[in-house]
């Protein structure tokens, strides 16, 4: 009768959990993952960027690292035209100084 009754309880509880288990393996493999991997590539741009670097800001403002703090940057756009902007607002950098020099 133990047998009959599971059959028509609809099946145990690991064949009820499975599909779930396997949404959430697919959900952290196509997103969660590839989204950290992204989020500690930034962060290590970040952390490396340097006087004389030039970047691109999320805005699309074109220029170069004048003076760098822990939280601040100030870019060179032109030859007279300086503004500051967060770190976290730098998209890339598209030349290093190193590279320039």
């Amino acid at each position: 009768m133990y047998i009959a009754s599971e059959a028509a309880g609809g099946g145990s509880l690991i064949t009820m959990l499975a599909p779930f288990v396997l949404m959430f393996a697919v959900f952290y493999f196509l997103l969660i993952r590839p989204q950290q991997k992204k989020q500690k590539t930034r962060t290590l741009m970040l952390n490396q960027l340097k006087k004389g670097d030039k970047v691109t800001t999320i805005g699309g403002l074109h220029g170069t690292i004048q003076e760098i703090s822990d939280d601040v940057v100030v870019l060179r756009v032109n030859d007279s035209t300086k503004l500051t902007f967060d770190r976290s607002a730098i998209n890339n950098v598209t030349a290093s100084a190193a590279a320039t020099e």
